[in-house]
This record gives structure tokens, C-alpha cells and sequence, in this order.
């Protein structure tokens, strides 16, 4: 295992490697002819100008948050400007993996479209290749950033409360590149696609994809920016904040071995091991003519599962003791249990997804028949059916949260994320595989293939519709269970002990917390409303004024879309509209909405923190924290189960041959709405709940509770009333309460500090005075902090709890001292 801590960044090296590989095997495939190239290289260029513009902007706010970092982290105990390096670091290893995702993405759709041609075996070889660059590139970056740094950190002789809290700015920088490309992208996507289906299916009567919708390169470029760039940077976020957020927690447990810092190097190994564990389960997805995607994909996904779950029980073994310890009650195996509950859950959650959005299953047939009735009936179904899917998935979180609270306390809920994650390396290929099968399904429409080339497309695409809603709800759980990592790891180190809501200042903090995810939401949809607004004029104002693309869409309509029944005369008319639709004006209109529209999303999350944690304090922001996590995880679940809905029962309409239906234009309608649910605002709220508590956890340090006092609150002094209401008062480094009966009065003090050898002692002195004559009594208690905090609890006169932090420490009397007269 010593060697295994070693060779950490070695793991990164390894996928970066892997990526590397399958990129330049991707790139060989053949692209086919000269109207594919031409088509893959549109929606190229428009992915690639998004990133450049989007790029561009975050540069300016990676700079400046560094600085104000910098100065932060110099002016602290604690903490040092290398935070600011931290946050760089991490804001371009998400940038980056963004980028890998997105260039892969681009080459491997057309290179999908022309071995379709072949067959549907090697069409699925070539989308997951692509995936499974994203997928690698994203593990690989977290795990070599995040060991390179800490091994760096570990050399320059610092406590391991300020490495973490140095490292945690990683964190930051990857939560905050994640949230402007998941609600970027999201804008970018939806907006192109709302534009296409509104005017393109509803108005103009066109198919799904048709070169002569001008919204139609924006919209396969959506897919991209969205699906691939937007979940690679969320997954890549929770990667690293679950690791971050168990790593804090796992610095207040003390082992045996790695000079007692095995439950700290236990997430990164864990990572690392998931990251070969993925490796091996790309090499079970394959699959014959004739034979089932879906299948092939759950094989590589539970096999590396499996494999990384066996794998994981001898890691926790060899990190942390097998006997049972004051932070561990069930020692390793409770660690184990607690990562099992995590897995399950996260495969559970994504199960429960699969069935309330799949093609075929009773919710999304439900929504089929109400559509009949009209929009609205459509609508009201979708709604219900997100309502309610978010009862199952909460009681799996719940059960999750339980389970490994209860084996492993604290920590065991934060190496419960990193359980459900670290498989993220094949999770991410699976669910990045989708968009580049849609792009696929795209190209072959516009390139006009042979009917069986799209057929094998829209195969791979509905797996891909299936593979996605898992991804969503994958990414939720693990995005609830990150968020309580790092919230825990926040109240550690501010001194929260705990949420008390009958405070009012906490209770204002939850209901302002509780507020914002529906503030969020509403801003990214009305975002999506309005570049979408402008989408849908463009592509009007061009089938308006544009004879050619005029003409071919009366020939369009005069021959029920299907080209092969055109004249001679007609089909020579359709063929002139070749090209001539202005793309690069809506691929314009998205990126220029997407990125003013992204920045006040964004800003919100971060500013807010940090305004309530100055202002209200370490406990109103723990309550903030409290309601923005519950409030988001439900809005979440909701609204990217409607959305998945809604898509797949227009999905299933158009299945059925009833396309224009009245039926299928309700369909259209629902999808419409549920767009931006299950592609914008939904994923989004993954990456709010998280950022808020890395914000949190890298401003702790300069709002904690423990200060240079004991009780750095009301002038020093806490007071404290006894059930028969008498007073006692905390002050400074002691920790006293007096008690008086008849003519007797009691006073105990309690005197904490830490020694040099990193030994506990303490004087407990017990003053009684009767009569008015005064007996004083001496007890030293001393040892390690656990010993020290049992003795006094044992003892009959008073009863405290502590927390010692340097030569500070916090005491809080719970109890009074009764003496018989």
C-alpha cells in the first residue's frame, strides 16, 4: 500500500495515456464523403468558436478570483496564498477535460455516421472510443491534479489541516469552470434545439434533422456543449469535491500507518484504482448485428463495477484498522459498508431513472395517451410524473446517507460518494457516448444515407436517450451525497456542531437556502426562453427570405417529406437548397446567448456564500448550506425526470407513424418545455449545491466559530441556562459554571491545552463554598484528546464536550452539578 501512495499520480499518467491512444484510433476511422466531412466540420467549428468565446470570459474570472484567493489565504492562520494556485490548477484541468470531450466528440460523430454504413458492431466501437476519451480524460486530470498537488503541498512541512485547506481551492476552481460550462452549454443546446423542433417539426412540417432547417448545426453543436463538455465538467467536479471533502474528514482520524493519515490517502487510492478498474471495463463493450448496445454497455459498466468493488475491500483493509476505533465503531469493514451503500445507491438511482423516463415504461406511456387530449394534458402529466419520481431516489439517498452514517459515521458518508464515483472513468464513456450516437443520427439524416444507416443510428441514439437519463440520475445522487460530504466537512472546520433551527438566524439561512434553486432554475430556463425566442425568428426570417430554402420546402410539403416520391423537376429544386441555409447565423445567435446569459447564474452561486457567511456567520451559512441541498437534490430529480419523460413519449409517438399528428405536436410541445428541465436548469442544480459548499469550505477558515478565544461570539462569553434556570457562563480559555442551593454554592472550572508531544491536559478545579468557608479541589487529567474527554465526562460534577484545535480549544458545558443541602 506505501508503494500504491507513491505511485498515485502515476494512475493519472495512465489514463492520460489510455486517452491519448483511443483519440488517435479514433481519429483513423474514415470520415466517408464529401457532404459528411462538410457537415461534421460545421458542427466542429461552432463547438469549437463556443469554447473559444466561453474560454475567454472564465479566463477573466479565474484570474480575478485567484487574486482575491491569493490575499485570502496570505492573511490567514492556517491557510496560504498557494490556495490561489490550487484554484487555477483546478479550473484548468476542467477546462481541459471539457476540451478533450468536446474534440473527440467532434471527430468520433461522423467517424460513427460511416461505420454505420457498416455495421451497427462498429458504429457502437467508435461512439464509445469517443466516450471513452471523456470519460478517461476527466479521472485522469482529477486524480493527477489532485495527487501532484498534495504531494507537493506534503513537502513544504505545512499541518495537514492547511494542505487541505490549501488543496480545497482545486475544488473550487473545478466546481466554479463546471457550473459556467453545465449552464453555458445548457443555454447553448436547448436554445438551438427549441428554435429546430418549434419552427423546423411543428411549423414547417420537416423531420428531426433536416439540412434545410437552418437551426439544424446549432442544434447537433448543442449536443456537444451541453451533453458532452457540460457532464464531463460536472462528473469531473464531483470527482474531485467527494475526494476533497473525505479527505478533510478523514484528517480528524488517526491510523496506525502512513503516519496516521491512511484515511486520507484512501479516496485518492480508491480513485486511482477505479481509474484501471474503468480501463478493464471498456474492453467488455461490444456487440454484433443484431445484437443489443444496451446490453454491451451494462456489461463494461456492472463489470468494472464489480471488479472495483472487490478491489475496494482490500484497499480499505490495507489503509484503515481492522479493530474498531473512537472515529470508527466498525473499523475497516464499517468503511467498506459504507462504500457499498454509496455504489448500490448510485446504480439504484439511476435504475429508478431508467424507469421513469425509458421508452416503453408505464410512466412515459402515461404521458402518450394524455397527449392525445391536447398540450396541456401533456404538460400536466409530465409534471406529475417528475413529482413523483423524486420519492424512490430520495429514499435511496436517505437509506445511503443512513447506512453509512451508521457504519462509519461522518466520514463514511463522504467515502459513500467516493464509492458511487470512482467508477466515474467508464460511467462518463457510457453517458458521453450518447450525444456523439445523436450527432450520428444527425449527420446521416443531412448527408441523406440509405434508410438502414439511420436506422442503426437512432438505435444507438435511443440507448443513448436511456444511458443519458442514468448519467442524470447518477450524476444527482452522487451530486447529493458530495454536497453533505463537503457540508460536513465545512461545519469540521468552522466549528459548527451543530443546525439548530429553532435559531433564527438558521432558520433565515435555510429558507434563503431553500430559495435558491428555484432563483437558479428560473434564470437558466428564462435564459433558454429568450436566446431561444431569438433562434426561432432567425430560422423563420430565413424560410421567409430565402427563395431557394422557400422553394425546397414547398417541394418539401408538396411530397409529404419523403424525397425519394419527388419529380425529376422537384428533386432539382430540393437539391439547389443544398448549403444555402446561413448556419453559422444561429450557431451565432446561441453562442451569444449562452455566454451573457451564464454569467449571473454563476456569479449567484458563488457570491452568496460567501455575503452569508460574512455577514450572518459559520451557522447561518451551515443553515444555507442545509436548504440549498435539499431544495436542489428534489428540483433536480424532478426536473430531469419531466424532461426525460417528456422526450421519450414524443420519442415513442413518432415510433408509432404518427408524426403531425395532433397527438405528436402536443408531444412537441411537452418535449419543448421539458428541454431545458432535463438539459439546462436540472444538471445545473448539481453543480449549485456543490459549489456552494466548496465556497463554503475555503471560506471557513475566516469564519469560524473557534477564533482565538474558545467562544469568539457575544464579547467572548456564552451563557448557558440549567433546566431550574440558573445561569452559567462560558468565558475565554475557561469553561465555569457556578450553582447555587440554600447556603451552599458550587463552582467547577475547567482549564484545556495541548501539549508540545501532542498530548491533551486538563485541570479540573472544584470550588465549594458553604457557610462562607471555601474547599477547593484540583483533578489533572491527561493523555490523548479521546482519553481526556472520557475522564471528564465520567466525572459526576460536570459534564463537557471538546474540541481542542492547537493550543485553542471549544468547551461546552451540557450539564449542571446538583448538591444535596
Amino acid at each position: 500500500m506505501e508503494l500504491l501512495v507513491t505511485l498515485l499520480p502515476a494512475f493519472g499518467v495512465l489514463a492520460l495515456l489510455f486517452v491519448f491512444a483511443k483519440n488517435a484510433w479514433v481519429s483513423k476511422q474514415e470520415v466517408g464523403d464529401e457532404k459528411m466531412a462538410r457537415i461534421a466540420k460545421n458542427i466542429a467549428d461552432g463547438a469549437m468558436s463556443f469554447l473559444k468565446a466561453e474560454y475567454k470570459i472564465l479566463a477573466v474570472f479565474v484570474v480575478a478570483v485567484a487574486i482575491l484567493l491569493y490575499f485570502k489565504g496570505e492573511s490567514e492562520a492556517g491557510s496560504n496564498g498557494m490556495v490561489a494556485v490550487s484554484f487555477i490548477v483546478g479550473a484548468i484541468c476542467s477546462a481541459l477535460a471539457g476540451f478533450i470531450g468536446m474534440k473527440v466528440a467532434t471527430k468520433a460523430n461522423v467517424r460513427t455516421t460511416n461505420a454505420a454504413r457498416q455495421s451497427l458492431g462498429k458504429a457502437l466501437e467508435v461512439a464509445f472510443a469517443g466516450g471513452a476519451v471523456m470519460g478517461l480524460g476527466v479521472v485522469g486530470l482529477g486524480v493527477l491534479g489532485l495527487s501532484g498537488l498534495f504531494v507537493l503541498y506534503s513537502g513544504q512541512g505545512w499541518e495537514i489541516t492547511e494542505i487541505l485547506n490549501v488543496l480545497s481551492g482545486f475544488s473550487l476552481g473545478a466546481s466554479s469552470i463546471a457550473l459556467f460550462a453545465r449552464v453555458g452549454g445548457g443555454i447553448y443546446t436547448k436554445a438551438a434545439d427549441v428554435g429546430a423542433d418549434l419552427v423546423g417539426k411543428v411549423e414547417a412540417g420537416i423531420p428531426e434533422d433536416h439540412p434545410l432547417n437552418p437551426a439544424t448545426i446549432a442544434d447537433n453543436v448543442g449536443d456537444n456543449v451541453g451533453d458532452v463538455a457540460g457532464m464531463g465538467a460536472d462528473l469531473f467536479e464531483s470527482y474531485v469535491g467527494s475526494i476533497i471533502g473525505t479527505m478533510v474528514l478523514g484528517a480528524l482520524i488517526v491510523t496506525p500507518d502512513f503516519d496516521g493519515l491512511g484515511a486520507v490517502y484512501l479516496p485518492l487510492a480508491l480513485a486511482a484504482v477505479g481509474i484501471v478498474m474503468s480501463i478493464i471495463g471498456t474492453f467488455f463493450v461490444r456487440v454484433k448485428e443484431g445484437g443489443s448496445p444496451h446490453a454491451a454497455l451494462n456489461i463494461g459498466e456492472f463489470g468494472s463495477a464489480g471488479l472495483m468493488l472487490v478491489a475496494s475491500y482490500f484497499l480499505i483493509n490495507g489503509f484503515i484498522p481492522a479493530e474498531a476505533t473512537d472515529q470508527l465503531a466498525f473499523g475497516s469493514m464499517g468503511v467498506f459498508y459504507a462504500t457499498i451503500a454509496g455504489l448500490v445507491a448510485g446504480l439504484a438511482v439511476g435504475k429508478v431513472t431508467e424507469y421513469y423516463t425509458g421508452t416503453g415504461t408505464k410512466p412515459v406511456n402515461s404521458i402518450v395517451k394524455q397527449s392525445e387530449t391536447g398540450s396541456a394534458t401533456n404538460i400536466i402529466a409530465g409534471l406529475g410524473v417528475g413529482m413523483m419520481s423524486t420519492a424512490i431516489p430520495i429514499i435511496l439517498i436517505a437509506g445511503a446517507i443512513l447506512v453509512s452514517h451508521h457504519f462509519a459515521g461522518l466520514y463514511g458518508i463522504a467515502i459513500a460518494a467516493v464509492g458511487m464515483l470512482a467508477n466515474t472513468g467508464i460511467q462518463l464513456a457510457v453517458d458521453a457516448y450518447g450525444p456523439i450516437s445523436d450527432n450520428a443520427g444527425g449527420i446521416a439524416e443531412m448527408s441523406e444515407l440509405p434508410s438502414e444507416v439511420r436506422e442503426r443510428t437512432d438505435k444507438l441514439d435511443a440507448v443513448g436517450n436511456t444511458t443519458a437519463a442514468i448519467g442524470k440520475g447518477f450524476a444527482i445522487a452522487s451530486a447529493a451525497l458530495t454536497a453533505l460530504a463537503l457540508f460536513a466537512a465545512f461545519m469540521k472546520t468552522a466549528g459548527v456542531t451543530a443546525i439548530d433551527v429553532s435559531q433564527p438566524k438558521i432558520m433565515a439561512g435555510l429558507l434563503v437556502g431553500g430559495m435558491l434553486p428555484f432563483v437558479f432554475s428560473a434564470l437558466s430556463m428564462n435564459a433558454v426562453g429568450r436566446a431561444a425566442m431569438a433562434m426561432i425568428e432567425e430560422v423563420r426570417r430565413q424560410f421567409r427570405d430565402i427563395p431557394a430554402l422557400k422553394a425546397a420546402l414547398e417541394v418539401m410539403v408538396k411530397n409529404d417529406s419523403d424525397m425519394s416520391k419527388a419529380s425529376e423537376a422537384d428533386r432539382k429544386i430540393f437539391d439547389a437548397a443544398d448549403g444555402i441555409a446561413e448556419y453559422d447565423k444561429c450557431v451565432e445567435i446561441s453562442t451569444r446567448a449562452s455566454i451573457k446569459e451564464m454569467v449571473v447564474p454563476g456569479v449567484l452561486a458563488i457570491v452568496v456564500p460567501v455575503a452569508v457567511g460574512f455577514i450572518g456567520g459559520a451557522e447561518m451559512l451551515g443553515g444555507l448550506l442545509a436548504g440549498v441541498t435539499t431544495c436542489g437534490v428534489l428540483m433536480a430529480i424532478f426536473q430531469s425526470n419531466a424532461g426525460g419523460a417528456w422526450d421519450n413519449a414524443k420519442k415513442m409517438i413518432e415510433e408509432q407513424g404518427r408524426k403531425g399528428t395532433d397527438a405528436h405536436k402536443a408531444a412537441v410541445v411537452g418535449d419543448t418545455v421539458g428541454d431545458p428541465f432535463k438539459d439546462t436548469s436540472g444538471p445545473s442544480l448539481n453543480i449549485l449545491l456543490k459549489l456552494m459548499s466548496v465556497v463554503a469550505l475555503v471560506i471557513a477558515p475566516s469564519i469560524a466559530i473557534t477564533g482565538d478565544s474558545a467562544y469568539a461570539v457575544e464579547d467572548n462569553v456564552k451563557v448557558w441556562i440549567d433546566e431550574d434556570g440558573k445561569k452559567h457562563e462560558l468565558k475565554g480559555d475557561v469553561a465555569m459554571f457556578t450553582e447555587e442551593k440554600g447556603n451552599i454554592s458550587k463552582e467547577v472550572k475547567v482549564n484545556m491545552e495541548k501539549n508540545d508531544d501532542g498530548t491533551v491536559k486538563a485541570t479540573v478545579t472544584t470550588s465549594i463554598t458553604k457557610d462562607g468557608e471555601t474547599t477547593t479541589e484540583d483533578k489533572i487529567f491527561e493523555g490523548t484528546e479521546e482519553e481526556v474527554k472520557a475522564k471528564i465526562e465520567a466525572m459526576d460534577e460536570v459534564d463537557v464536550k471538546m474540541e481542542i484545535k492547537g493550543k485553542k480549544k471549544t468547551i461546552k458545558v451540557t450539564k449542571g452539578v446538583e448538591e444535596e443541602n
